[in-house]
């Protein structure tokens, strides 16, 4: 059942993103503004001048889209590990696993999949977060919500706009997705007892470990891509991808490639722990039972 992926990806996505977000807004500002001296006074700042509706700016939008997009990045993974390993979820077990190989390369072209959708759905998730002006601020917030971000986007840049930062997106999407959906497979394998399925625990684990390998690879090119996104728009003017990379290193060092890497790491354990265990009990909730019989 290939749209049974989707949905269910769709749905582990939002609640993901629910329990991520406050992280995500922190992250994004260290890696994009040089004002704050660290996450905790990131943290307190946002506090003091916007108050806990701070932490979640930029969240409406993204708990629809951004939901979307994990349900492409799940269902195409899926679909392509079906095609690759020429079988169905249902009969893959723990002593009939997918090969490593077709488990990245599953991964990978499901990143590539999502890069096009969230492209511009990531761009104005960052610019929002990136406002602080907050409920002290004289002047305002230069956009007042997502529809207006994107029309002024669109009026000022053009349709390309929309896309900034697009290329270190896919360079950090495409790759850290292969990885993502591997230590997953691998310790959800080495959790579980032969013929039965994955418990709760293993679940957990297995996700929370995946979300944590993975950012940690994914964390330089996040902060390219961050930098790229709020080029032009009260950041500074970037030409592109390796013009970012070589002003970063130049004026802030190797560290600045690793702005955001403990924030990333601490919000991507439980963000992709409850991930997973959505998507598996709603797959489980919508298979049925003589398919889930199978495994």
């Amino acid at each position: 059942m290939p749209l049974v992926e989707f949905v269910a990806g769709w749905v582990s996505g939002a609640a993901g993103l629910v329990v991520g977000h406050p992280m995500d807004t922190v992250k994004v500002r260290l890696q994009t503004q040089t004002s704050y001296k660290g996450i905790f006074d990131c943290v307190a700042r946002t506090y003091a001048y916007e108050g806990i509706p701070g932490f979640f700016k930029g969240m409406a939008f993204p708990v629809l889209s951004i939901a979307f997009c994990n349900s492409v990045v799940f269902g195409s993974y899926s679909n392509a590990l079906d095609f690759l390993t020429q079988s169905q979820c249902a009969n893959r077990s723990k002593d009939n696993p997918a090969s490593a190989a077709a488990v990245f390369t599953a991964g990978c072209f499901s990143g590539l999949a999502q890069v096009l959708v969230s492209a511009p759905i990531d761009l104005v998730k960052v610019r929002l977060q990136n406002q602080t002006k907050g409920r002290r601020g004289i002047d305002g917030d230069r956009y007042r919500g997502p529809v207006h971000c994107v029309t002024v986007i669109l009026r000022q840049e053009g349709p390309r706009g929309l896309f900034r930062g697009m290329g270190a997106l896919a360079l950090r999407d495409v790759p850290c997705y292969g990885l993502y959906f591997l230590p997953y497979e691998v310790i959800c394998n080495t959790l579980t007892e032969s013929g039965k399925q994955p418990g709760t625990f293993a679940v957990l684990m297995a996700g929370g470990i995946a979300g944590v390998v993975t950012w940690a690879c994914a964390t330089p090119m996040d902060v390219v891509k961050a930098r790229l996104q709020m080029s032009g728009a009260g950041g500074r003017l970037y030409s592109g991808v390796l013009h970012c990379i070589s002003v970063s290193l130049q004026e802030e060092g190797v560290r600045v490639f690793f702005k955001g890497l403990l924030l990333n790491s601490l919000r991507a354990f439980p963000v992709n722990a409850i991930t997973f265990l959505c998507y598996e009990h709603m797959m489980r909730a919508m298979t049925p039972p003589q398919d889930r019989s199978q495994d």
